[in-house]
């Protein structure tokens, strides 16, 4: 538990800067899992077992929003309105961000990795046995079923490299499918 607690720590905190909220991690522990099913739902996620089904009886988690319990998350993580949203990867980095209608999910069984500070927006469906790089951003809507490698934005579907390192991808240094 006291690694989880650290995890639970992180999250909090990231959420409260994201909502700009300045209290003590109790309140706000006690504050999210009040106001945000959401969070219930990461929250029952990383302590499984007793506790969590205990309090699941009163203070339900988000039923729309799945986490596969083999899924490996680092802390951080944050969602916006994650409504029909499924994460079932190997693992996800810390300080993940994923939006609602998103799709994380496993090909004939080989699901996939995804590095740190990685968001995933609207819509987006990224499958199979592949790897997001760290500091990449998925586009709404977009297919990924290739790796995706570091600092990379992609969209469209099939996804394409749009941005990497900063820099916009062009005609002139065509884009790759991913």
């Amino acid at each position: 538990m006291h690694q989880n607690k650290k995890i639970i720590d992180v999250d909090l905190k990231r959420w409260a800067t994201e909502k700009k909220i300045n209290k003590s991690s109790i309140t706000l522990l006690m504050t999210f899992l009040r106001q945000s099913p959401d969070f219930r739902t990461i929250f029952y996620y990383r302590t499984r077992g007793a506790i969590a089904h205990l309090l699941n009886i009163y203070c339900r988690k988000q039923t729309n929003f799945t986490i596969d319990i083999r899924t490996k998350i680092g802390g951080g993580i944050l969602t916006g309105h994650p409504y029909c949203t499924i994460l079932n990867a190997n693992s996800i980095g810390e300080n993940f961000y994923v939006n609602h209608l998103v799709t994380v999910g496993e090909v004939n069984g080989k699901r996939p990795t995804i590095g740190n500070n990685v968001s995933i927006y609207t819509g987006a469906i990224v499958i199979g046995d592949i790897t997001i790089g760290d500091n990449c951003q998925i586009g709404a809507g977009a297919v990924v079923v290739k790796d995706v490698p570091n600092n990379a934005v992609v969209v469209g579907n099939p996804a394409k490299i749009v941005k990497l390192d900063g820099i916009k991808v062009n005609k002139s240094n065509t884009k790759k499918n991913v």
